[in-house]
C-alpha cells in the first residue's frame, strides 16, 4: 500500500483521506498542529453551560450542491437551521441581508417589492459603470446611506484596511431581496450537525487506514517518507516565507458567560458602527435551538492582521499579495508529490462546501493519475 500524508485535519484533509482510505490501496497519515481535528470549524460543549461551542465562529452549512449535502450527512446527523443575522447601526437595529423589511425601516417608507427596487436602483450611482472596488460596488449597487451604515465601518473592522482596496467580488456575497426574506443564505441546503462539527470529522477519519497525529508540527522534510503529501497548511508558510508574508485576516473572541437563557434573541448580531470595536456577537445556544439550557454564552468576534503565531483565517487578496500569490504558485508548480488544498493553501476564499467538494474532486483525480506527477490545482479560483 502506498503511504500518503495529509497536513491538516480539517474538511480537505479529512475528506481526502478518507476517500483515499475507502480505496484500500493508501495508507494515511494525518498531521495537525492542533490538539483536535475539524479544524476551523472546531466544536466542544463549553463546560460551564454544556452549550455546544463553535469555538473558531460560527459555521452554518449551507450548499446548492446535493453531493456534497449527501456526502457530508454521511458522517453525522444534521438538523435543517436557518441563520438569521440583525444589525446595528447607528440608525437602529435592523434585519440582514438588507430586504423590504431593512428598506422600509431604514428609510421610514412602506414599499412593495416593485417599489423597493426602484427606489433602490435610484439610490445607487448610476455614474459608476464599472466598479473597481468594494466601496463602488456598494455605492453602485445600494447607494451611499446604506452603504455607510451597514458596509462602511463593518469592512474597516472586518479587514484593516480602506474599502476601495478591496475587491467588488466581496459584496456579491451579500445578498439584496426585495421581500421579506431574512433568511442569511440562498442555498437550497441549511443545516448544523446534531453533535458537533467534531464529531462529524472524527467520524469521516474513523478508518483503519488512517492514523492521526495532533500536536505534531509538519515540516517539509517528511515528504521523502512518502508517496504523495497533501498540504492544507499556509502556502507561504510551507516555504518558510522565503519570498515574504500574504496577508491573512484572523479573529480573537472575548468569551461570556451570561446568568439566564438569552442574552441578545438571536444567534448572530453585526455592530457596523467602526467606534464599536467588535464585529459581531454570537450567542451559541440559538445555534441548537432544539437544545435547552439554563445559561447562555455569548462570544464578541474582533479581527485582526495575522502575525506570526495567530491563527490565519481570510485572505486579503490585495492588489500586492496577489503579485506574491502568483511567485507562490510558481514554486509550488516545481514540487514533486505535493498537492496543496484547502482555503490556505490554496489562498483563497471557500465555504465549507467548496472545500468539501474540491477535496472531492481531488481525490477522484489522484486516485486515476500515477500519483507521481505533481500538480497544482485551482478550481473556482478567485483571480
Amino acid at each position: 500500500m502506498k503511504k500518503i500524508l495529509v497536513v491538516g485535519a480539517g474538511f480537505s484533509g479529512a475528506v481526502i483521506a478518507r476517500e483515499l482510505a475507502n480505496t484500500g490501496e493508501y495508507k494515511i497519515l494525518v498531521v495537525d498542529a492542533r490538539g483536535h481535528v475539524a479544524g476551523n470549524c472546531y466544536t466542544e460543549r463549553d463546560k460551564e453551560t454544556g452549550i455546544m461551542e463553535h469555538v473558531y465562529g460560527p459555521h452554518i452549512f449551507n450548499t446548492n450542491n446535493e453531493k456534497v449535502w449527501n456526502y457530508i450527512q454521511k458522517f453525522g446527523e444534521f438538523r435543517s437551521y436557518l441563520n438569521h443575522v440583525k444589525a446595528v447601526t447607528e440608525k437602529g437595529l435592523f434585519s440582514l441581508p438588507i430586504n423590504l423589511l431593512t428598506i422600509n425601516q431604514f428609510f421610514g417608507k412602506q414599499f412593495n417589492p416593485r417599489e423597493a427596487a426602484d427606489f433602490i436602483e435610484q439610490q445607487g450611482d448610476a455614474s459608476i459603470s464599472n466598479p473597481q472596488n468594494f466601496e463602488q460596488q456598494a455605492l453602485k449597487l445600494i447607494g451611499r446611506a446604506l452603504y455607510e451604515n451597514f458596509f462602511k465601518g463593518y469592512t474597516i473592522k472586518q479587514w484593516g484596511c480602506d474599502p476601495k482596496e478591496l475587491p467588488a467580488s466581496i459584496l456579491s456575497r451579500l445578498p439584496i431581496r426585495f421581500n421579506y426574506d431574512d433568511n442569511y443564505y440562498n442555498s437550497k441546503f441549511q443545516g448544523i450537525p446534531v453533535n458537533g462539527y467534531t464529531e462529524l470529522v472524527q467520524n469521516m477519519i474513523n478508518h483503519s487506514n488512517i492514523e492521526v497525529k495532533l500536536n505534531t508540527k509538519y515540516t517539509r522534510e517528511q515528504n521523502p517518507k512518502f508517496d504523495h503529501t497533501f498540504y492544507s497548511g499556509p502556502l507561504d508558510a510551507y516555504f518558510d516565507f522565503e519570498l515574504g508574508r500574504l496577508s491573512y485576516r484572523t479573529i480573537f473572541f472575548e468569551k461570556n458567560i451570561f446568568d439566564g437563557e438569552d442574552y441578545q434573541g438571536n444567534p448572530v448580531i453585526n455592530y457596523c458602527s467602526k467606534d464599536i470595536p467588535y464585529t459581531r456577537v454570537h450567542e451559541h445556544k440559538h445555534f441548537t435551538p432544539w437544545e435547552k439550557h439554563d445559561k447562555s454564552i455569548y462570544l464578541k468576534e474582533f479581527s485582526k492582521e495575522t502575525t506570526a503565531g495567530d491563527i490565519p483565517y481570510y485572505p486579503k487578496r490585495l492588489a500586492a499579495d496577489k503579485v506574491l500569490l502568483d511567485a507562490y504558485r510558481n514554486l509550488a508548480n516545481n514540487e514533486t508529490k505535493v498537492t496543496f488544498i484547502g482555503r490556505l493553501g490554496t489562498y483563497r476564499y471557500m465555504d465549507m462546501h467548496h472545500v468539501i467538494d474540491e477535496a472531492l474532486t481531488i481525490s477522484e483525480d489522484f486516485t486515476k493519475s500515477d500519483n507521481a506527477t505533481p500538480f497544482y490545482k485551482f478550481l473556482n479560483t478567485e483571480d
